[in-house]
């Protein structure tokens, strides 16, 4: 198979440093200039959990030529469907992408090159882009921390599949789902508590754990989001081996003590991450607000759930994108007629 990672920033050079040094023949394509210069020059540096350097091959995409069996999609959402479709030439007849993007951004890529050759993993582990070839893991480097959950949008598990599934058991384990979108809604209702309210503070997912009041909105988040699965049928399903409906819901005050006990300990190999979200509005970016929050708030929309905590999330984000307010501490004031009325 000829394989490329589209959008190799952060999280993608890890995962094709990785698969690298496990000796298979990966292209590493990225826009940022002087990230792939790092890359083809020095190699990818892959610091903070771990310490090495795995030479890679690293294009710009107008350096990009032929065509691929299978390309990972690990770019920001903002613009998936214009993407896809420049990325059409570059797939062989029967080439797949599997989507290693926040949110639920199988849909979006289905509707350009078909459901049956979208595939979709969420990745359950974190990185920071350090810039020039050198790249921050912010989770613990064990294969039961890197892990990948994997699905099909549509259809039965096939040879693309299990290709997919043994490159990716390189870095860590992988999780096979029948019911995926259970498995993306898992990673999604974490997403949405702690990306969100990274990139509104400035804190990484260790302080926001720690930190009270940041613990409690995360809780709510997260409620919130498991409440609405159930009402639109989806049933989430487990991460890392951990069901977090399970572990995080409540229904009465001694388990909603218990499941705001639990979140430190869930995110304690994740505490040093910061969300990309945050990365980007640091550098002056749009970031991904509406393909993670704003997908809940969305799927509320359609059943007529309200969604209020993510609903200030997006509020604040994108008065942060517009320069109005800056990632601090201070935002959480903003929910406290929530935390009032919901107490």
């Amino acid at each position: 198979m000829r394989i490329a990672i589209y959008g190799a920033g952060a999280m993608g050079t890890v995962l094709g440093a990785y698969l690298s040094k496990a000796g298979k023949s990966i292209d590493l394509i990225s826009r940022n200039e002087s990230h792939i210069l790092g890359l083809k020059k020095n190699g990818a540096h892959i610091i903070g959990k771990v310490d090495f350097v795995q030479p890679v091959t690293a294009l710009l995409p107008s350096e990009m030529n032929g065509q691929y069996d299978l390309i990972f999609l690990m770019t920001k959402q903002l613009d998936n469907r214009n993407i896809v479709k420049n990325l059409i030439p570059f797939l062989t007849d029967d080439g797949v992408i599997c989507t290693m993007q926040n949110g639920l951004p199988e849909l979006s890529v289905s509707e350009i090159i078909g459901p049956s050759r979208t595939y979709g993993c969420a990745v359950s582990w974190g990185a920071t882009m350090v810039g020039n070839g050198i790249v921050e893991l912010t989770s613990e480097p064990s294969r039961k921390t890197l892990t990948f959950s994997l699905g099909r949008f549509e259809g039965e598990r096939d040879a693309k599949f299990e290709a997919i599934h043994d490159l990716l058991d390189l870095m860590g384990d992988v999780e096979c789902h029948a019911n995926f979108m259970g498995a993306r809604w898992a990673k999604l209702l974490v997403n949405s508590a702690f990306s969100g309210l990274s990139a509104i503070t400035g804190g990484t997912f260790g302080e926001i754990a720690h930190h009270r009041l940041t613990r409690l909105i995360g809780q709510k988040i997260m409620k919130e989001c498991i409440d609405l699965s159930r009402k639109c049928n989806i049933k989430i399903e487990p991460i890392q081996g951990k069901d977090v409906v399970k572990l995080l819901d409540y229904h009465h005050r001694l388990k909603q003590k218990i499941s705001f006990m639990i979140i430190p300990i869930a995110m304690r190999k994740h505490r040093s991450l910061q969300s990309s979200m945050l990365q980007d509005l640091l550098a002056g970016k749009k970031c991904e607000i509406e393909a993670i929050n704003g997908v809940v708030c969305a799927y509320g929309d359609k059943v007529d759930f309200e969604t209020p905590y993510n609903d200030m999330i997006i509020k604040i984000v994108h008065a942060m994108e517009t320069q109005q307010l800056k990632p601090g501490w201070d935002h959480l004031k903003h929910f406290d007629e929530l935390l009032n009325h919901h107490s």
